[in-house]
């Protein structure tokens, strides 16, 4: 076999398998070799080789083989490969199990495997699109411009009148404004093109009225301009902005107007100022400033200079653009001469060299893709010219297929395709490698019979968006997924393992739910628009497990049944959106959060509609920004954690809080046991541990470095902890014996890794573990669309959908085996508790097995007394209903099966003690008649010898204190009366008299 063969399959298996970053080399190995197929490694030789072996020399017929001499005769001709792989060969090639295949078998199962090759490499090259959405937008002119805001993830749109549009991230119309500037009438405003200007974060805008204002899209005050370029010669009708990635202080604006002139401001200290401000006092350098392009011409402003050229014969410039990989300014004009002019820039001079391609009938809009280094030009007769920078006599390819003038051009740089968009209203993807077009889309857009056309395509996020005058539509590239598999159409939001029914339930953001079988991956069923189309952003159980909570960005929690029939739907937005991001199901009460900073909470006794409102929290707002995550911890501690990184301690009886303290940004909370009973992690990538009783910071540890934000799961022992991060990366680690007592020093040291996996290429958005067949397992959900299920040794066991099923009984043992260590004791020595275990690997684990004898195992039902006796009344007794039925089949090894047991001795007769049978020597000789004759008792009054009073009942102090205190309180009674009355000093004095003798009395 060729090396060039064992390299691409080696390329292969990396691609479609599962990235280990602590797997041992032979595991690597063995999964390369189940990935990859001996098929796929066979080169021309090698199938010329079995030409030869199905057709023996002397023989002019190809000759049927069965398994055995198709497998001898191919190890012996190709000298390499295992013969269970020919085995596996023969067994796919053979699917009408004849026991036998010859050439034509062979020949036809390569072809078909081919032919499927190069269908899903086609699928993986054509853009796979989803329908067709018209945004609704308050345009009522032609829309003139669409930019992209990077830094917030908005889109701006702009028609001719000034109207501008802004889009958020998930495409809906946040808002709505207006441009203007105070040289011109708002009802004579006209608007020609805008710009963002990505490192200073501004807009500019031109006007017909020969002039550039420039915004800050952040302001808080009302959207007015901050510059204004004015005095310009001509009208502008283009521009374009391109800065400097590792300076942002280099930059370049372009601009073309309707002379046929292209000039171009370069800046030299934009994150500093794009121009400089007249010296001003401090209190004005917030005003506007006005800059005339005479001054700039002039080099009045020492932070920028100006470049120009004429190169378009005083045609309209309809498109220009600056390429920092040819340091040239590319335009284009609608004449046959100089259609396309290339400006260079050279020292000393602020006009710029030109060199022009002639196209005839001019060109509409061009492209540049810097890896190819090619221009592509839309021209109005119908073709697309793809030209070298460098060659200006004829171009060097034409792409042929629209038949009608083609408007605007643009390239896929990742993909090398070019989009092309005719007058037609037909769109066409091409491939730049082969020059040929792979897909053409007519029939979807609107059909005005004039219109005015825009093509825009933010490779990053796949969105394609075409303007058709002031209608804006969408269209939506589906995820390209390739050779990996995927469990669902769209990004897993959520999944859930449901321990009564032995499934797993996932959702997506296309409002999908499917339930899936644990033990072969297979998918059982699949409810699709459970909310509509909102995206469903989280899920949970009740405690029996039987329904099923789902929560979507349209404000509503869902309770379903596992047959799809809703019970519930809890209003938690009051019919307003909502991004809702964990709902906790307590005993008397449901707590949903996530878009504000209050918990909304539903109460049990309320589920008796369809429609639920939701309860009055009896607590006041404690955090001020929106709750993102809560965690519980029996009987009354309730945690929450807001965006701003603070958590709040309740009580949820009283559902007052306790406590609040302030780490960083959280998002995701766990209580467990012990030391440290608050688990938190969040943005950073830094996970740490709390003692929420003291509000304490135990530990902190960087789990994932350089990390935007991660997720976490903690298995319900408390023993490990598993993060993962947007990436795809997945780490688990071992807190058993991690954080267990109280410190007031932070610890900073990690807790033992145990694996670090990446199953996912793109963001894990939920973890959740489960057992099955007695061995923990990871469930993670990610951003790619698919749903893995792994060991908690990190060994991945499988993609749920996979066409292959799994079974994990089967497959493996636990991964790893703590054995307590051997130690001698002493008959007074207590056992010790041991802190280092040795780990048995699998290997050793399935040698240990393999190693006992069948025969020495004793069956103790069988060979026992008690063992035959507890067997025949176990059989003889009804048996309980069960809910469901358990495959498991135990093992014969027990605890005790190595100990010899032997049946118990039958005693036929037993012996007397001697104080059974002679009584007399031991006893009085009383029966037990004689001691339980009836006795009379003397009744009370023969008894009590004295009266019963107070004072024999309680000490003379006490009784003392207690006349002294009624003195002293008649006494007040009586001073108050006298005041009341006028004779108050001669009433005292009387008291006075009255208690004298008394207090002599007590004297003696």
């Amino acid at each position: 076999m060729s090396s060039h063969s064992l390299e691409e399959s080696e390329k292969s298996a990396n691609v479609r398998g599962f990235r280990t970053l602590d797997s041992s080399p032979s595991e690597m190995g063995m999964s390369k070799k189940s990935l990859e197929k001996l098929e796929n490694q066979l080169t021309v030789e090698d199938i010329m080789k079995l030409q030869d072996v199905l057709m023996p020399p002397g023989l002019k017929e190809f000759v049927p083989v069965n398994r055995k001499a198709f497998i001898d005769r191919l190890v012996t001709a190709l000298g390499c490969g295992a013969e269970e792989e020919y085995g596996d060969l023969f067994d796919r090639i053979d699917v009408t199990r004849d026991g036998f295949v010859d050439w034509d078998k062979v020949t036809t199962f390569m072809l078909l495997g081919h032919y499927e090759k190069e269908e899903r490499v086609k699928t993986s090259v054509v853009p796979q699109w989803g329908d067709i959405v018209y945004l609704p937008s308050h345009h009522k002119e032609p829309i003139q411009s669409i930019v992209h805001l990077t830094n917030s993830h908005r889109y701006l749109s702009i028609s001719k009148d000034g109207w501008m549009s802004v889009w958020g991230e998930n495409l809906k119309l946040q808002k709505t404004l207006r441009v203007a500037t105070d040289s011109v009438r708002l009802r004579d405003l006209w608007v020609t093109s805008m710009i963002f200007m990505a490192n200073v974060n501004k807009i500019a805008v031109a006007f017909t009225s020969k002039e550039i204002c420039f915004y800050d899209p952040n302001s808080k005050e009302e959207f007015s301009w901050q510059y204004k370029l004015h005095g310009l010669c001509h009208t502008l009708i283009c521009m374009h902005y391109w800065y400097n990635p590792e300076d942002g202080n280099e930059a370049i604006l372009t601009f073309g107007d309707v002379s046929g002139e292209v000039n171009a401001i370069c800046f030299t200290s934009a994150l500093i100022s794009l121009f400089e401000r007249p010296v001003t006092s401090a209190e004005e350098q917030e005003t506007t400033v006005a800059i005339s392009w005479l001054e700039l011409l002039r080099g009045t402003h020492k932070c920028c200079f100006t470049l120009n050229h004429k190169g378009h014969s005083r045609e309209w410039v309809r498109q220009v653009s600056y390429f920092s990989n040819l340091e040239a300014f590319i335009s284009c004009a609608t004449t046959d001469i100089n259609t396309i002019v290339l400006g260079w820039k050279e020292k000393g001079t602020t006009t710029l060299k030109v060199t022009a391609f002639h196209v005839t009938e001019g060109v509409n809009a061009f492209d540049y893709h810097p890896g190819l280094n090619l221009i592509a030009s839309a021209a109005a007769d119908h073709h697309i010219y793809l030209w070298n920078p460098y060659l200006k006599v004829r171009p060097t390819g034409v792409l042929r297929g629209h038949q009608a003038s083609v408007l605007t051009v643009q390239f896929s740089i990742s993909r090398k395709q070019l989009f092309s968009f005719s007058k037609d209203k037909i769109l066409r993807i091409w491939d730049m490698h082969h020059q040929l077009c792979v897909q053409r889309l007519a029939g979807i857009f609107p059909k005005p019979l004039e219109f005015q056309t825009i093509l825009y395509f933010n490779e990053l996020l796949g969105h394609l968006f075409t303007t058709f005058n002031s209608q804006l539509t969408l269209l939506e590239m589906k995820q390209e997924v390739g050779n990996c598999l995927t469990s669902h159409e769209k990004p897993v939001t959520c999944v859930l393992y449901n321990s009564h029914f032995k499934q797993v339930i996932s959702s997506d953001v296309g409002s999908t739910v499917i339930i899936w079988m644990i033990e072969t991956g297979q998918k059982l069923k699949q409810f699709t628009r459970c909310h509509g189309n909102s995206e469903i952003t989280t899920m949970t159980l009740n405690d029996t497990e039987t329904r099923l909570f789902t929560a979507s960005v349209d404000g509503t929690v869902k309770i379903w049944d596992f047959n799809g029939h809703c019970h519930h739907k809890l209003n938690a937005g009051m019919d307003q959106a909502a991004e809702i991001s964990q709902i906790l199901i307590l005993k008397r009460s449901i707590l949903i959060l996530g878009w504000e900073s209050k918990i909304t909470v539903f109460r049990m006794d309320t589920l008796t509609e369809l429609l639920v409102q939701p309860s009055k929290w009896k607590g006041k707002a404690q955090h001020h920004n929106d709750i993102l995550c809560a965690a519980f911890l029996p009987p009354q501690t309730l945690a929450t954690g807001s965006y701003d990184g603070e958590i709040v301690i309740w009580n949820n009886n009283s559902e007052n809080a306790s406590s609040r303290f302030h780490p960083c940004l959280n998002q995701t909370l766990q209580l467990r046991s012990g030391g440290a009973n608050l688990v938190t992690c969040g943005a950073s990538g830094v996970v740490r541990f709390w003692n929420s009783f003291k509000c304490q910071l135990l530990s902190e540890f960087d789990a994932h470095a350089d990390a935007l934000s991660i997720v976490m799961a903690v298995d319900k022992k408390n023993s490990f902890l598993i993060t993962g991060d947007v990436n795809g990366c997945i780490k688990i680690w071992n807190i058993e014996d991690y954080c267990l007592n109280y410190s007031d020093v932070v610890m900073t040291q990690l807790p033992p890794m145990v694996a670090a996996i990446q199953p996912h290429s793109d963001c894990v958005n939920h973890l959740e573990t489960c057992t099955q067949d007695g061995q923990l397992l990871i469930l993670s959900a990610a951003a790619d669309c698919s749903l893995v299920l792994s060991y908690i040794s990190g060994s991945v066991i499988g993609v749920f959908g996979q066409d292959e099923h799994w079974r994990i009984g089967k497959r493996s043992p636990p991964p790893v085996i703590k054995l307590p260590p051997k130690e001698e004791k002493t008959p007074n020595q207590k056992p010790k508790r041991s802190k280092v275990c040795p780990s048995v690997t699998i290997d050793d684990a399935s040698l240990m097995e393999e190693d006992i004898d069948s025969n020495s195992r004793v069956d103790i039902w069988q060979t026992t007394v008690l063992g035959k006796t507890f067997r025949e009344s176990r059989i003889q007794r009804r048996p309980r209903p069960q809910l469901c039925t358990w495959e498991k089949v135990q093992s014969p090894i027990g605890t005790f099966s190595s100990l010899h047991m032997e049946d118990l001795e039958k005693i036929i007769d037993l012996t007397k003690p001697d104080f059974l049978q002679n009584p007399h020597k031991y006893f009085d000789g009383k029966t037990e008649e004689d001691y339980n004759e009836k006795q009379i008792f003397p009744t009370a009054p023969e008894t009590l010898k004295v009266a019963f009073d107070e004072k024999s009942l309680f000490p003379k102090e006490l009784l003392d204190r207690e006349k002294k205190i009624n003195l002293l309180h008649k006494e007040d009674l009586n001073v108050i009366k006298a005041k009341a009355n006028g004779d108050g000093p001669r009433l005292k004095a009387r008291q006075l008299q009255e208690i004298a003798p008394e207090n002599k009395l007590g004297k003696r």
